[in-house]
């Protein structure tokens, strides 16, 4: 949460609300919603970092609110974000763990447990299209976020089939 933040807020300056909404509207119903409050708190730890800085705003109706903006060395900290590659190979995944070890512990079998993640991303796949339908055509970023989690989920179906050939 740390990072897009502080993309957002390179923009110009935001209190946490505006930022929430900006998230929202940019990734869309696909991506899962950010906590306001979760907002705040990595807020306040980006400004106890130097990484941006907050200024008190009073307002007439309202309790007073905090706009923050983005400071030399949390631009800094963006940029070499967005200069960095990921690389998270999927070597860590936590079903792999289970299909390998569950035949030597005799409490759960390899193809049952493939069926079972089967459905699940299929299940996935169905909830991703209903999303993808609902979703407004003119926002991109909502559409390539799903399509992009679509495809790594038929990737993934594709692997199980893969596993199941070599275990059964």
């Amino acid at each position: 949460m740390r990072l897009p933040l502080l993309a957002l807020l390179a923009r110009g300056p935001a209190h946490g609300y505006e930022l929430k909404q900006g998230l929202e509207q940019l990734l869309g119903s696909a991506y899962p919603q950010p906590n306001v409050g979760q907002i705040y708190v990595t807020l306040g730890r980006l400004e106890k970092a130097g990484l941006i800085e907050g200024q008190d705003v009073e307002q007439s109706s309202r309790p007073n609110k905090k706009v923050y903006h983005l400071t030399d060395a949390g631009r800094e900290a963006l940029r070499t974000w967005f200069e960095e590659t990921e690389d998270e190979p999927r070597v860590r995944d936590e079903f792999f763990m289970k299909l390998a070890l569950a035949s030597q512990t005799g409490l759960a079998d390899q193809i049952a447990l493939i069926n079972k993640q089967r459905r699940q991303y299929l299940n996935t796949m169905r909830d991703l299209s209903k999303l993808a339908a609902a979703e407004t055509r003119d926002n991109r970023i909502a559409q390539l976020l799903i399509e992009g989690a679509m495809l790594h989920l038929q990737a993934d179906l594709d692997w199980l089939e893969r596993c199941q050939e070599e275990l059964e």
